[in-house]
C-alpha cells in the first residue's frame, strides 16, 4: 500500500467521526451526485449546517462539488490513494449496520427531488 501522510489520514478519520458527515458520506456513496437541497430535506438540518459539513468533507478530500447555476451538487470523490479507497470500502461495509444510514437512504429514494439529477447518455455525457 502506498504511503499516506498521517495528517491526511487523520483528516479523513475526523471527517468520518461526525454523525452528520457520516450520513452525508453514506448518501453520496449510495446515490451518487446529490444537490444540497435534497441533502437538507433528508437530514432535516438547516442548509447552513449541511453546507458546513459538506465543506469539511471537501477539504478532507472525500467529496467533490459541481456548480450548476444556483445549485451545488456533491458527489463522493474518487479514491486518490489506497488509504482513501480503504476508508470508502469501510463505509461500504458498515453502512447497512447503522440504522440512521438505512433510514436516510429510504427517505432519499422517496423524496420529491428539488433539482433534476443529470442524465448520463450512452456516450457518458451529462444532459
Amino acid at each position: 500500500m502506498a504511503q499516506v501522510r498521517a495528517a491526511d489520514a487523520a483528516a479523513m478519520f475526523r471527517a468520518c467521526a461526525d454523525p452528520t458527515r457520516l450520513r452525508l458520506l453514506a448518501l453520496l456513496h449510495d446515490e451518487g451526485e446529490i444537490c444540497v437541497g435534497d441533502l437538507v430535506a433528508v437530514l432535516g438540518l438547516p442548509q447552513t449546517t449541511v453546507s458546513r459539513h459538506l465543506a469539511y468533507l471537501r477539504r478532507s478530500g472525500l467529496a467533490l462539488v459541481r456548480r450548476d447555476g444556483l445549485w451545488k451538487h456533491y458527489s463522493l470523490a474518487p479514491a486518490a490513494h489506497p488509504f482513501h479507497g480503504a476508508v470508502i470500502e469501510c463505509l461500504d461495509r458498515v453502512r447497512d449496520a447503522i440504522g440512521d444510514l438505512a433510514r436516510d437512504r429510504r427517505t432519499f429514494r422517496g423524496l420529491a427531488k428539488c433539482c433534476p439529477r443529470p442524465v448520463v447518455t450512452a456516450r457518458g455525457r451529462k444532459r
